[in-house]
């Protein structure tokens, strides 16, 4: 599945959520499914609707700059009559519409808009549109979880090179080779995995033999922010001469006192979306 296309399961129903320029449209095909074997007529028959039609048109007036309102008049005319009829389609390429989306291939059927989304959902049903709506929350609360928490991998990935430079200034004689080199900043990294973690790269990976990447991989929240700490100090003491025993020692004491910290900090708990791994 794209990584655009995400499912939130509602009683028991599959809904496609798609995620484009920023916002959020989810599934009307497999909404409309609830209700009949025929999603396309159900869609149909809810957009004939005058009610809708209105709903739809003041929705694209507001956030739709491109929105043809004299197109739309004859569309809102027409609502109700027994011979009208309307797609998602239609309204798009007459209106110049935003809120749909109508896409072919594997993934095919009709989107829209969140917002229209839900008002569709309660005509199908007012239950079924609270679900969808809990559903929706849980998956996007999921998501902002998954993204803070990526932004402090990320981090952590950058303020490494600050720990890098403090090696190849201070700890690298001239003239290594390219493998020795890699052995001096593995060493040096090592020295943070086991001030931290209590273990080396290797006896992570010895012990997870089936788990892809690498043991910082699978640092929660807590330790990714200590470990950034960790790294800016080890930085700091290699400038100012301290040996690596030595440096271990303190920057171990050190991650001890910092993760007692933030364990019990309510704000990082809540960032934290791996707590399986918190004791990895």
């Amino acid at each position: 599945m794209s990584k655009k296309n995400k499912k939130i399961e509602v009683q028991g129903r599959e809904i496609t959520v798609f995620y484009t320029k920023e916002q959020d449209f989810i599934s009307l095909t497999d909404i409309a499914k609830r209700k009949s074997d025929d999603p396309s007529a159900v869609i149909g028959n809810w957009m004939r609707n005058r009610n809708t039609i209105e709903f739809l048109g003041i929705w694209e007036s507001l956030y739709n700059p491109d929105f043809k309102p004299l197109e739309f008049e004859g569309f809102r005319k027409q609502a109700g009559l027994n011979a009208f009829t309307l797609s998602a389609k239609k309204w798009t390429e007459t209106i110049n519409a935003k809120g749909f989306i109508v896409k072919s291939g594997r993934y095919g059927g009709t989107y829209a808009h969140k917002d229209i989304a839900f008002k569709f959902a309660s005509w199908i049903s007012v239950e079924f549109e609270l679900y969808l709506i809990k559903e929706f929350q849980r998956l996007k609360t999921v998501e902002t979880k998954e993204l803070e928490w990526d932004v402090k991998r990320q981090l952590t990935k950058i303020n490494y090179r600050i720990h890098t430079d403090a090696v190849k200034e201070n700890l690298l004689p001239e003239n290594l080779t390219p493998k020795q080199t890699s052995i001096v900043y593995a060493n040096e990294a090592d020295v943070l995995n086991m001030a931290l973690f209590g273990k080396t790269a290797k006896q992570w990976r010895d012990e997870n033999p089936d788990k892809k990447g690498n043991i910082r991989d699978y640092a929660n929240v807590s330790q990714l922010v200590c470990l950034i700490n960790l790294e800016n100090l080890n930085a700091v003491f290699i400038n100012d001469g301290y040996e690596q025993s030595e440096r271990l020692v303190k920057l171990n004491q050190i991650a001890i006192s910092q993760m007692k910290i933030l364990l019990q900090d309510k704000s990082v708990k809540m960032l934290n979306p791996k707590k399986e791994n918190a004791d990895e």
